[in-house]
């Protein structure tokens, strides 16, 4: 069969940078961006997303595709992600998908689950609940009923939590038992996945803090005044619940100071690295390179020439 390449990792672990040397190397494949961030148009500095000059040297699928005030399923990326690679494969290159949005990776090898739908009174209960234990507390009870999903999300996840404590009452299961279910047909790709991690998470930790600070010193906050104006957007919305994002808008709505935002901003960028590798110590048949060493970028291009060659 065909080869399809995974390349993921955390945040800051240099996936793009490596990405951009498989083209530059001259090899046969395609970039298809895994990335529910940088699929929003006007969202530059806090997605941390390919500049012109990159992306006209290695072109990447999927990026700058919808407004901030749309929303991206899974599901809507596991179909423009099939006929990408199909369209790829038929012109006789590999498509290497690029990113740390883990539930896109899932989504797209094993299909989408058919989850309880909403339920209005549930939820409410559940956020009754959460106003009188916090949402740490509805973490801890999530936990007890479902400790895998619990493990990969943050104790303050109000969203995730809420949900999935939704989805265990009312499957009388765990969440991350149906999720755990293949739902669809075998991708007719031969998968190979490599994933760039570090071996000393202190280091990813103080790649995380540089790469925010020069996000606040590239104008951060300038960019989300900037799609204030131009957009309809609020805190409900995916693209202002992206990491920094609502740091920073939190920050010009008067609710904490400068020092307060960094803070925030590189805490939460390390619990959205500690889920990406939660997820990916989850995932079958992975290949790790250590994201610290200085030849990666070329060490990645070996790997996966050797995959594109057969």
């Amino acid at each position: 069969m065909t080869p399809a390449i995974f390349l993921m990792g955390p945040t800051a672990s240099g996936k793009t940078a490596s990405a951009i040397a498989l083209v530059e190397a001259g090899l046969p494949v395609e970039l298809i961006s895994v990335d529910s961030a940088l699929v929003f148009r006007d969202m530059i500095v806090g997605t941390a997303k390919p500049d012109a000059g990159e992306l006209a040297r290695a072109p990447h699928h999927l990026i700058d595709i919808i407004s901030p005030e749309q929303s991206y399923s899974a599901a809507q990326f596991r179909n423009d992600a099939l006929a990408l690679m199909a369209d790829i494969s038929a012109r006789g290159k590999v498509p290497v998908l690029v990113g740390g949005t883990m539930m896109y990776y899932n989504a797209l090898q094993y299909g989408l689950h058919d989850l309880p739908q909403a339920d209005a009174a549930l939820r409410l209960q559940i956020e009754a609940d959460a106003v009188d234990i916090g949402w740490p507390g509805m973490h801890t009870r999530l936990a007890t009923l479902d400790p895998v999903t619990a493990a990969r999300l943050a104790p303050n996840d109000a969203q995730r939590i809420g949900r999935a404590l939704e989805i265990c009452i009312l499957a009388g299961k765990p969440m991350s038992e149906l999720l755990a279910a293949p739902t669809a047909e075998p991708l007719p790709y031969t998968l190979h996945k490599l994933a760039l991690a570090p071996n000393d998470r202190a280091w990813l930790h103080a790649r995380i803090a540089q790469r925010f600070d020069l996000m606040l010193e590239g104008g951060l906050l300038a960019e989300v005044r900037a799609l204030q104006h131009k957009y309809t957007l609020s805190l409900d919305l995916p693209s202002m619940r992206c990491v920094g994002y609502r740091q920073a808008w939190e920050h010009l709505a008067g609710e904490y100071d400068a020092a307060t935002l960094r803070d925030k901003g590189i805490a939460a960028t390390r619990q959205l690295a500690k889920r990406q590798l939660t997820w990916l110590r989850g995932m079958d048949d992975v290949e790790t390179l250590d994201c610290q060493r200085a030849d990666l970028a070329d060490a990645v291009t070996t790997r996966i020439a050797d995959w594109v060659r057969g």
